[in-house]
């Protein structure tokens, strides 16, 4: 499992903001939102570059976890 460490979720709607810009980007790609922890889960094997790019469009910050 990947995992993006995402900054400036604040609120459901910011959950949902992220989940559409990743829908839009990568249509067949699940995610899982952790608001509470501010992460964004993915599948391995998937390049996370578009991922990242679609989070940061929708106005957030994006990067790999650690």
């Amino acid at each position: 499992m990947q995992v993006l460490n995402v900054t400036g979720m604040t609120c459901g709607g910011c959950v949902k903001s992220v989940e559409k810009a990743v829908a839009k980007a990568a249509p067949d790609l699940a995610i899982t939102v952790d608001l509470a922890e501010g992460k964004v889960s993915f599948a391995d094997g998937v390049d996370p570059a578009p991922v990242i790019a679609a989070i940061e469009r929708a106005g957030f910050e994006a990067k790999p976890a650690a």
